[in-house]
């Protein structure tokens, strides 16, 4: 109905263009939006007043003016103009009804927009394949999924990216820590470097490596450590750790690319599985190694600069000079020593993701890569390509409680609590729920006692109880002998007569705007929001009204309104990810 309202403002601004011989270039946006006192009708528009200055009119003598040219309908039985300029449109009882025969309709297709023609690209998680995802991965995870699901529900093309960062000095910690935890695990006594990766599953990496190569990769632990300086406290441990890698491919050769590639493929493959149980899947992995390779698009994406005048050579290094767009400083994006950043294959990536033709990138990172927005956008703008088609979300950090201590994450030392273990401890639906309730730039303090708790203080279960319940009542029907029909109950829609119906009825009506604006802005909680407001609404109704009375006709219709909000709850669940049981 609110897209009728909206259309029949649209009819009455055409008339009065024409006959009031209105700017050709006049913007009209036209808002309409329910009201919260019902003594204001059932929606209001804002128009008047947006059209106020550039008519350079008052707002009530437009407000009048579109009142006047408004089209007969029967959908609206009265329209009136409140304040400095509201228009309040009243509209029949009856075409209130018309949500539930679309619900009825369009089953699963209902909220959905169609096909706008747009391709969306969106890169989420993107964790380093350094070690098993923990829980501040899962908020990003949970987030950029539902992110991904509400966009493609509006209508929109939608390729889900995880971009694997398998390149670089990390993934030289990484391949350079198996190797030690693998002459371990031949005898060598090693002093274990302090910035190596400490976690468990690397020793466990060594064994397998062991098992599976014997000792071809093996030398003495003084040649793996020859003129390596020593270790922190008494030395530096970033030259210490370097010192390590490169005797690692010294000592190894071509064989180096056995332990590296051991703990990536291992952790990539724990990555993708994990992933994949908590209900993510993405189109596309893209490997961060490829941009090096043939062609090199690493090379191309700072020549593509170059050529726009937009490098600077300074000491043998190549600076991108971003502060002409507004950085606070200039980037490196290769050194002195030839070696290109990590910026630089940042930049190539995104040059790479608008020449697959995305109308608009959407990258969801971390909260700590604040300061990384604006040096991204100066390159695409240093390209030629626009850099508002760039959509930067940051997902501030979870703190996770076990009773009143916070366990503490660290990457490095392999003390942290894996999203694998939260999920098995709260299961994926209270995940995936209590992950994105919340705004993502705000932190959040994850509540496991409350998540695994079946009460109404929980706002997982009291959702999927409302849509459980609605599948005992028909259970119970069955189970008295007598039957529904969806038809019987759209029959006798006449029968919702009562406030509470009334307004469970305006409650879904609003289900598509609010999946719309939730897509538009990003903003899966306010799609979980609306998701309890109806499951809470629906709980009050059906303990207020017995829904299995002696009055066929009155049963029949309310029937079909329970199973119209069990739709709506099963189609928004789905879209964050969360299961909609029959039976709880």
């Amino acid at each position: 109905m609110k897209e009728k309202v909206a259309a029949h403002i649209h009819q009455a601004l055409q008339t009065l263009r024409s006959a009031h011989a209105w700017p050709e270039d006049l913007v009209a946006n036209i808002q309409v939006e329910h009201t919260r006192d019902k003594a204001h009708g059932d929606f209001a528009s804002n128009i008047a007043m947006t059209l106020a200055k550039p008519l350079k009119s008052n707002p009530r003598a437009i407000a009048q003016l579109i009142v006047d040219a408004l089209p007969e309908t029967s959908d609206i039985v009265k329209v009136d103009i409140a304040g400095p300029g509201f228009i309040n449109f009243f509209v029949d009882e009856a075409s209130n009804y018309q949500v539930l025969h679309d619900i009825f309709a369009q089953g699963e297709q209902f909220g959905r927009h169609a096909s706008r023609n747009k391709s969306m690209q969106v890169e989420f998680v993107s964790a380093n394949p350094t070690g098993p995802l923990h829980v501040g991965h899962g908020r990003g995870a949970a987030y950029g999924a539902s992110v991904a699901n509400m966009l493609e529900a509006a209508g929109y093309d939608v390729c889900r990216e995880y971009y694997v960062n398998d390149a670089g000095r990390q993934m030289d910690i990484l391949g350079t820590s198996v190797w030690l935890r693998y002459l371990q695990a031949c005898g060598e006594t090693i002093t274990f470097p302090s910035n190596g990766y400490q976690g468990d599953y690397i020793a466990d990496y060594g064994r397998e490596l062991l098992a599976e190569h014997g000792e071809i990769l093996r030398h003495s632990a003084a040649e793996a450590f020859a003129g390596v300086c020593a270790d922190a406290p008494e030395g530096d441990k970033e030259k210490h750790i370097d010192g390590l890698i490169n005797r690692a491919k010294a000592l190894l050769g071509d064989n180096y690319q056995i332990t590296f590639n051991k703990g990536l493929d291992a952790i990539l493959g724990d990555i993708r599985s994990d992933l994949a149980e908590f209900g993510i899947e993405y189109q596309q992995w893209f490997s961060e190694r490829s941009l090096t390779q043939n062609p090199d698009q690493v090379a191309r994406a700072i020549a593509k600069l170059q050529n726009n005048g937009f490098i600077e050579e300074r000491d043998g290094a190549l600076w991108f000079m971003s502060t002409r767009f507004g950085d606070d400083k200039d980037r490196v994006v290769k050194r002195d020593n030839g070696q290109t950043t990590y910026f630089a294959s940042d930049i190539a990536y995104h040059l790479n993701k608008f020449e697959r033709g995305f109308d608009t990138v959407v990258n969801i990172w971390g909260a700590d890569h604040h300061g990384y927005i604006c040096r991204v956008k100066a390159a695409l703008q240093a390209m030629g390509i626009d850099p508002e088609k760039l959509v930067v979300r940051l997902v501030q950090f979870v703190s996770l409680y076990r009773g009143d201590q916070q366990v503490q994450m660290s990457t490095r030392s392999g003390s942290f609590v894996t999203l694998r273990e939260l999920r098995e401890d709260v299961g994926n639906d209270a995940a995936r729920f209590f992950y994105i309730m919340r705004k993502a730039d705000q932190a959040t303090d994850f509540d496991l006692e409350l998540a695994k708790s079946e009460t109404k203080d929980n706002p997982v279960y009291y959702i999927q109880y409302a849509h459980a319940r609605v599948a005992s009542i028909l259970r119970k029907l069955a189970e008295q002998g007598e039957t529904w029909t969806p038809a019987a109950g759209l029959a006798n829609l006449a029968k919702l007569d009562n406030e509470a119906e009334k307004d469970l009825l305006v409650k879904l009506s609003r289900y598509p705007e609010t999946l719309a604006s939730a897509a538009e802005h990003f903003e899966p909680h306010s799609l979980a929001h609306y998701l309890r407001e109806l499951a809470g609404d629906f709980h009050t109704y059906y303990n207020a009204h017995k829904m299995l009375g002696e009055d066929v006709a009155v049963r029949d219709a309310r029937l079909a309104l329970a199973c119209a909000v069990q739709q709506v709850l099963r189609n928004g669940l789905g879209l964050l990810g969360v299961s909609a049981p029959e039976e709880m």
